[in-house]
C-alpha cells in the first residue's frame, strides 16, 4: 500500500493531485491514500471565505469548490484534518468527521478510521492555552476573536483520542507536538527558520496537546504541517512491559517512532 502525505494544502488540489499523477507515473505504483495535515481549505464559495482567519491578500477561492459541486472528483481517497485556515463554518456542520465532497473526508475536530489495515487518526486545529479547557461555542456568524478561537484545540477531543487502546499506526495534527524539535535536526531547523530558537528555548514551540497525545498513543507515524518547514524526528519511546519479577513489577524497552513536519 501506498499513502501520500500532505502537509498544508492551501487550497491547492489540483496541483497536489497532479504531483501525485506523476510520482505514480514516474515511480510505476498507484497512491491508495492521501493524507493532509490541515489549512485544507475546503471553501465552497464566498460566503466561506468571510470564514476564514486569515490576511485578505489569501482569501482565494482555490479548487475545493470544483470537487464540492462535482465538476471534479478527488482520484484518490483523501483524509484531512483542519487547520487554523480553514472555512470554520462548514466544518462545523461535521464535528465528528464526515465526507465533504466525494471521495473528500474531514476526520472531524478528532477522530480515527481504519484503511488497509492501518489505524489513522487526528487532532484538527492548533494550541491555544486560553481556550484549551473551553467548550465549543463557536457559531456563525463568527466575531472577530471567534473566527480564530473557533479552530482551537479543546481539551475534550485530547481526552477521546487518549481513551484508545491498542496500537495506532498512524497520527496527523497540525502544529507540531512539543518537543519534537529535540529529537531531529535541531540545529538545521534554526538555520532555516532562525525566530524559531527562542521559541524552542522556552518550551513554546508546538502543541502541548499533541505532545500528551504522543507520549500516550505512541503511533508509529506522526505527521504535521504549519509551519512549512520540512523536518524528520525519531522518538525512541520508553514503553512499560511487564516483567514477571513480580505483580506490580515493570521493565522498559525502547519503541521506535517516526515523524514527518512541514
Amino acid at each position: 500500500m501506498y499513502i501520500a502525505v500532505e502537509g498544508c494544502s492551501h487550497g491547492e488540489l489540483d496541483t497536489i493531485y497532479n504531483s501525485v499523477t506523476r510520482l505514480e507515473q514516474i515511480h510505476g505504483f498507484t497512491v491508495d491514500l492521501l493524507l493532509c495535515c490541515g489549512d485544507f481549505q475546503s471553501v465552497r464559495n464566498e460566503q466561506d471565505l468571510k470564514c476564514m482567519a486569515c490576511p485578505v491578500k489569501y482569501m482565494e477561492m482555490r479548487d475545493f469548490f470544483k470537487y464540492h459541486s462535482g465538476e471534479k472528483k478527488a482520484p484518490v481517497l483523501t483524509i484531512f484534518i483542519g487547520g487554523n485556515h480553514e472555512a470554520s463554518n462548514y466544518l462545523q456542520e461535521f464535528p465528528y468527521g464526515g465526507w465533504v465532497a466525494p471521495n473528500i473526508y474531514y476526520l472531524g475536530y478528532a477522530g480515527v478510521i481504519r484503511f488497509g489495515g492501518l489505524r489513522i487518526g487526528g487532532l484538527s486545529g492548533i494550541y491555544k492555552g486560553p481556550d484549551y479547557l473551553k467548550g465549543h461555542f463557536e457559531k456563525p456568524p463568527y466575531s472577530g476573536d471567534s473566527v480564530r478561537s473557533v479552530y482551537h484545540v479543546r481539551n475534550l477531543e485530547v481526552f477521546r483520542l487518549k481513551q484508545l487502546s491498542g496500537e495506532s499506526d498512524i497520527m496527523m495534527s497540525h502544529d507540531w507536538p512539543r518537543g519534537i524539535y529535540h529529537h531531529g535536526p535541531k540545529e538545521k531547523l534554526v538555520k532555516w527558520k532562525q525566530h524559531f530558537r527562542s521559541e524552542i528555548e522556552n518550551s513554546s514551540l508546538g502543541s502541548r496537546a499533541a505532545e500528551d497525545l504522543l507520549k500516550k498513543l505512541r503511533p508509529k507515524y506522526w505527521f504535521s504541517g504549519h509551519l512549512h518547514v520540512k523536518f524528520p524526528a525519531v522518538l525512541r519511546h520508553k514503553v512499560p512491559v511487564h516483567s514477571y519479577k513480580g505483580r506490580n513489577s515493570r521493565d522498559y524497552s525502547d519503541d521506535e517512532w517516526k515523524s514527518g513536519h512541514s
